[in-house]
């Protein structure tokens, strides 16, 4: 038995590989949750778009727009109305209501000027929260329909 020896890793490294592992998560992670929430915020992009057809429809055959997005569910194909975060879809009838009953609910942009005239439908993001103006720090990880369906997406980004 002299001529025989045991092999085996040494204390160094075995502490080198786990430092290695340790380097490569802390890489990996912070790219998989972005990646996760670039996901997320694209679901809810493609929620939006659809919800904005089921509603385009729904005004096309009853020449008026529903007064929430129930109305609309009961109506068309199974809708999700909540986003990936858990919180529900805004929705908020303009078109045929006066001034003063949309007043402070209304989304505006940076100029204050309102981003719908017929309905504001959006998320409140990740945060679940939100405000009228844009421009409000917590408004700006909201996902909008603006224009009247001409832009959806990022509110800091509109």
């Amino acid at each position: 038995m002299k001529g025989t020896k045991k092999r085996a890793f040494t204390l160094i490294e075995v502490l080198m590989i786990i430092a290695i592992i340790g380097t490569l998560l802390a890489l990996m992670v912070p790219s998989y949750t972005s990646l996760l929430e670039k996901a997320r915020i694209n679901q809810v992009i493609t929620d939006i778009v659809k919800i904005s057809r089921e509603l385009d429809d729904f005004l096309a055959d009853n020449g008026t727009i529903p007064e929430t997005l129930n109305e609309l569910a009961q109506e068309s194909k199974p809708l999700n109305l909540s986003d990936p975060w858990g919180n529900p879809y805004e929705y908020l009838v303009i078109f045929g209501k006066s001034k003063s009953e949309v007043q402070g609910k209304w989304r505006k942009d940076r100029f204050l000027v309102p981003i719908n005239s017929d309905y504001d439908l959006y998320s409140m993001g990740k945060d679940g929260e939100s405000t009228a103006p844009l421009t409000a720090q917590a408004s700006w990880d909201d996902i909008i329909r603006a224009n009247d369906g001409g832009y959806f997406g990022l509110a800091h980004k509109y």
